[in-house]
């Protein structure tokens, strides 16, 4: 395996696939190792859900793209690129870091997503065959620089809310993983089928709730339980007309253009101390968002609301 020196602020460099674990129907764990790996990681804090982008090969069972040599135009210089030359770029959660040094293995659980028209996208086409030996590259944080990608920031919050469909499980699992061993809260995760419930570490005191659609609407499940646990049941998943496909709401940032220094709640409400994190397909997210921060009223400071997906919208890299 060949790797390069980058002089990037951020870890940009060829990994090479050393375990491949097909976890349920709908998730493989992939678990990479490479040199670069030994500075991979951020500063005084958790992982949480840190996002991190895969560059796969352009053409199946062929070599990524080599980002040898590249400085900070290394964006333009590979979008610049024939698309089989480029290879394909998707996002992904860290589920684990095993080991440190040389030995350290980056660990990213895939989910097996096919699109509207049932053909599988480049990760999970990558996924579906990934063995031992092969080779991807990963952008992602490098210790002692500034890198962003972690949206999971509870502060002092009582209670949590994690709320994820299949797409979101990877982070969400993170998360649990590593929150203290006294937090409080619930997460929901809805999956395609109950082979895909998977075993999960969690603090006592956070309930984690599997939500297999087994045919049933995507989301329904997810929006009913989620407003059942805040009290507020409703039948069904409202239809949402107008869906931002790059929807994006946190405390420090609002795809939407919100102010996001101004409250939108007025307190003293049994929500007060609770800080949601909400992720999925962005028609599921946006009936999720309205209910919490229109119709229960809680302060959009307190919650995170990412699209991860839009259904019938192609992925972008």
């Amino acid at each position: 395996m060949t790797t390069t020196q980058s002089p990037l602020p951020m870890i940009l460099d060829e990994i090479e696939v050393v375990g491949v674990d097909r976890l349920s129907p709908s998730f493989v764990r992939v678990e990479f190792g490479g040199p670069c790996l030994e500075h991979f990681g951020v500063d005084d804090q958790p992982l949480y859900d840190q996002r991190i982008k895969l560059v796969f090969p352009g053409v199946p069972g062929g070599p990524p793209p080599s980002f040898a040599g590249m400085d900070e135009s290394w964006w333009d210089t590979w979008l610049a690129r024939p698309e089989e030359e480029r290879g394909h770029m998707r996002t992904y959660t860290v589920r684990d870091i095993v080991g440190t040094g040389p030995e350290a293995r980056l660990v990213v659980d895939i989910v097996l997503h096919a699109d509207d028209h049932g053909e599988p996208g480049p990760g999970c086409a990558w996924a579906t065959s990934a063995a031992v030996g092969d080779r991807v590259v990963v952008l992602g944080p490098r210790r002692g620089e500034q890198y962003g990608g972690i949206e999971f920031v509870p502060g002092t919050a009582g209670r949590l809310l994690l709320v994820g469909d299949e797409t979101a499980v990877p982070a969400v699992c993170a998360i649990l993983s590593q929150l203290s061993w006294d937090a409080v809260g619930a997460a929901f995760l809805e999956v395609p089928t109950a082979a895909d419930v998977l075993t999960v570490q969690h603090p006592e005191g956070v309930r984690v709730v599997w939500l297999p659609r087994d045919g049933a609407a995507h989301g329904d499940l997810l929006h009913r339980a989620v407003l059942d646990h805040l009290g507020a049941a409703t039948d069904a998943a409202p239809a949402v007309d107008e869906v931002d496909p790059d929807l994006w709401e946190t405390p420090t940032y609002s795809s939407s253009g919100e102010d996001v220094d101004t409250a939108t709640a007025v307190g003293g409400s049994d929500l007060d101390d609770l800080y949601a994190w909400i992720a999925g397909e962005s028609g599921v997210v946006t009936g999720l968002r309205r209910a919490l921060v229109k119709d229960l009223g809680v302060d959009r400071r307190q919650v995170a609301f990412m699209g991860y997906w839009r259904r019938g919208v192609a992925m972008r890299s």
